[in-house]
């Protein structure tokens, strides 16, 4: 009884790590990612493939997407390490932020701002 328990848990470890990191959500008509609490995910035009660029307050104002511990790259999903040794999330190599400007899930304030932040479309 307690391998087949250990086994249970261990799978239902494995497929939570092998699930991708965000959901979809069609917004505006947009099919955009969002993470967990559907709040609306962003790239950067400053950023490089794999490396943010957004750091002290433009980190504040865009909350990375954080990778948790243990996370593992799969796919198209990949993580980044930023410059202060914490994870996060990228797609497709694009770093992916949160705005502080969105309230609410469905929000989408961000799309656009200095002309350098994009919703990040699922496609």
């Amino acid at each position: 009884i307690a391998v087949t328990a250990l086994t249970t848990l261990f799978m239902g470890v494995a497929a939570a790590y092998a699930a991708e990191p965000a959901k979809i959500a069609t917004i505006d008509g947009n099919k955009v990612y969002t993470d967990a609490n559907g709040m609306t995910l962003y790239t950067f035009d400053r950023d490089s493939a794999g490396k943010s660029s957004c750091d002290g307050d433009c980190a504040v104002r865009w909350p990375p997407f954080k990778a948790e511990a243990g996370a593992a790259p799969e796919g198209d999903w990949t993580i980044v390490e930023r410059s202060d040794g914490t994870m996060m999330w990228a797609y497709d190599g694009k770093p992916l932020y949160t705005y502080d400007g969105d309230k609410k899930a469905g929000d989408v304030t961000g799309d656009g701002v200095g002309g350098v932040w994009h919703l990040a479309k699922a496609e």
